[in-house]
């Protein structure tokens, strides 16, 4: 059964993209790219759901 999340991205002033699932408490992580970023953010829900 597959899950789907709204991932929120923002890009802070470095640079570094920021991505944080609001349904899941404390699942955010960061990146310089959103390639890299996107793999992070799908271990990070892994790890939380």
């Amino acid at each position: 059964m597959t899950q789907e999340f709204n991932v929120v991205i923002e890009r802070d002033e470095d640079g570094y993209f920021i991505g944080s699932v609001p349904s899941l408490h404390g699942c955010h992580t960061q990146a310089k790219s959103l390639d890299v970023l996107m793999r992070r953010i799908q271990e990070a829900i892994s790890l939380l759901s």
